[in-house]
């Protein structure tokens, strides 16, 4: 079973205007809720392409209802910890021109709902995949993140690690099964400029000497790189036009582990993750697997 875990989630607020100025009334075109965090994205895409997961995290509050209630609505299995506090808002609001993001810090988290998320972690054994992704709660300290990566690797469990953090780096000694940072999160990881795909298999494949078993290295536009022990491949993303970013780094994470947990074949993964993530770029929510489908071809992969 794949698991993934959103300590931080939040009800994304998507709203369309033709511009934005501050001070002043703005009129809104459109306007969207979505369940929103990065682990919560990767079992939404999951369920789109045919494979079933498991939500785990932190929601409270009448959002964390709304979330709930969404991820329900739409087959996927949930077994959050529920808190006391409401999960947090984020604004993405698009305009011609630009995207802009204002997201909320998150709820307080007290330690008793903490170990309860712990204890869901330690029955998960060999067999499964966990997917560790998105910011912490400001009331939680990295360390927790080393909690479950440690736990993960006690028991065999196949960690995948999707977290903004430059202290990304400090977990890899629990030799998690795939790391994704992006382009600025390599630069940030490694304390330096990261501009070209050379560069980028540089900096993964320092990523692998700590303890990395698979990195996937999104770069936007420029597509992606993937590095192991075995080879390195680049991907040329496929042509269409951008609508929104948002949940595309985390689409390429979920197209990413549909396919291996089918085919075993990282090469193939790795193009159907590209996929995934350039069919929710052209869209304006998370990838459908019809979407998919049709650009796998058009992703170039060059061993």
């Amino acid at each position: 079973m794949i698991y993934t875990c959103t300590l931080n989630p939040s009800v994304d607020y998507q709203i369309e205007t033709k511009q934005l100025e501050l001070g002043t009334l703005n009129r809104v075109q459109d306007t969207a809720f979505y369940p929103g965090g990065k682990g919560i994205n990767v079992s939404r895409v999951l369920k789109n392409l045919g494979v079933d997961s498991t939500a785990l995290g932190f929601i409270g509050g009448f959002t964390g209802t709304f979330i709930l209630e969404r991820l329900n609505e739409e087959g996927i299995n949930t077994d959050f910890v529920i808190h006391d506090e409401p999960t947090r808002i984020n604004m993405k609001v698009k305009t011609a021109k630009e995207e802009t993001e204002v997201n909320g810090s998150g709820a307080s988290i007290p330690k008793t709902y903490q170990e309860q998320l712990i204890q869901k972690v330690e029955e998960l054994t060999a067999d499964d995949y966990f997917v560790l992704s998105g910011s912490l709660p400001p009331s939680i300290s990295f360390d927790f993140y080393e909690k479950l990566s440690a736990m993960c690797d006690e028991k065999g469990v196949s960690l995948i690690l999707d977290i903004p953090n430059r202290s990304l780096k400090d977990l890899l000694s629990f030799r998690p099964f795939l790391i994704k940072p992006n382009q600025a999160e390599l630069s940030e990881i490694l304390e330096k400029e990261i501009n070209t795909k050379e560069e980028a298999i540089k900096g993964a494949k320092e990523l692998i000497q700590f303890g990395a078993r698979n990195v996937i290295v999104s770069m936007g536009a420029e597509g992606a790189i993937f590095v192991n022990e075995q080879f390195t491949a680049k991907a040329e993303n496929p042509t269409g036009t951008l609508k929104s970013s948002v949940g595309a780094g985390d689409s390429l994470v979920g197209g990413f582990l549909a396919s291996y947990n089918k085919s075993n074949d990282f090469l193939e993964a790795f193009q159907y993750g590209v996929a995934s993530g350039s069919a929710t770029a052209f869209s304006n929510d998370l990838c459908k697997k019809d979407a998919v489908d049709q650009l796998v071809s058009q992703v170039l992969i060059k061993r």
